[in-house]
């Protein structure tokens, strides 16, 4: 049998998603409490990796077990299990054929900075920061300058692992609420740190350091020397992954609004 379940977790703590040889991976928590619930070694495949102090309002992962359990077991049980960061939203059967990462049409980000001259204190360690004014507009007129099909190479990481740099950037919203600037991204896929590196570019052209037109220039350059600095982990939240209705699943189950 096959399930998926959606997952939430708060990254600080962890080395990120992937399994590590001496645990501290979101994974690695997750596997040993399906492991306990099912009597049995178990292993996950996610939608999308997650880097060390990222968060995920709904991760989505896939495994294959032979022991039968009510849908409740694979949430309430395995959430007995996990550390209190860290908890199952959602389960389901699905078929042999789902794959949480294959089977994805699109993933989504969202990034929270906190725009204000204190640092924050409540949300240290869930939120980004930078200490001068901020001109949200002039950020959101960069980012649509990303929006479709393009070589993202400019904010590629250089340990960035992807096969192709090309992406489809469907979403790329920049918005002010007070003393916070959310960030919204949506690709068929992500490259490492790719948010990150397009938010502290945005970050330079809202404090007046670069002109709107920058962020296409990085673009055509494809030069990541060229762009600006990758920004802090801690404000970016992997937000959900897009599925064929056909699968069925309780996709934004788990979704909570978040500020």
């Amino acid at each position: 049998m096959r399930y998926a379940l959606g997952i939430e977790y708060d990254g600080r703590g962890f080395c990120g998603w992937q399994s590590q040889a001496g645990g501290g991976a979101v994974q690695d928590a997750v596997e040993r409490a399906l492991s306990i619930v099912a009597d049995a070694p178990v292993r996950v495949v996610c939608a999308g990796r997650t880097d060390a102090g990222v968060h995920a309002l709904e991760q989505v992962v896939h495994f294959d077990t032979e022991s039968r359990r009510p849908d409740n077991a694979w949430v309430r049980g395995v959430n007995a299990h996990l550390p209190p960061s860290v908890a199952v939203c959602w389960a389901q059967e699905v078929p042999q054929e789902f794959h949480a990462r294959f089977s994805a049409l699109g993933r989504r980000y969202r990034y929270l900075l906190l725009n204000r001259p204190q640092r924050p204190g409540l949300q240290a360690g869930r939120i980004g920061w930078y200490h001068r004014p901020l001109d949200a507009s002039s950020m959101a007129r960069a980012a649509a300058m990303l929006l479709g099909e393009h070589d993202f190479s400019a904010f590629r990481a250089a340990e960035c692992q992807a096969k192709s740099p090309v992406r489809q950037l469907r979403v790329a919203d920049v918005a002010r609420r007070g003393e916070l600037v959310v960030f919204d991204f949506a690709a068929n896929a992500f490259l490492h740190h790719m948010v990150r590196n397009i938010v502290g570019a945005l970050v330079d052209v809202g404090k007046g350091g670069r002109p709107a037109e920058w962020i296409a220039d990085l673009l055509a350059g494809r030069d990541r020397r060229s762009a600006a600095p990758t920004f802090a982990a801690a404000g970016l939240y992997f937000a959900g992954v897009d599925y064929d209705p056909v699968w069925n699943l309780k996709v934004g189950a788990g979704d909570t609004a978040l500020l």
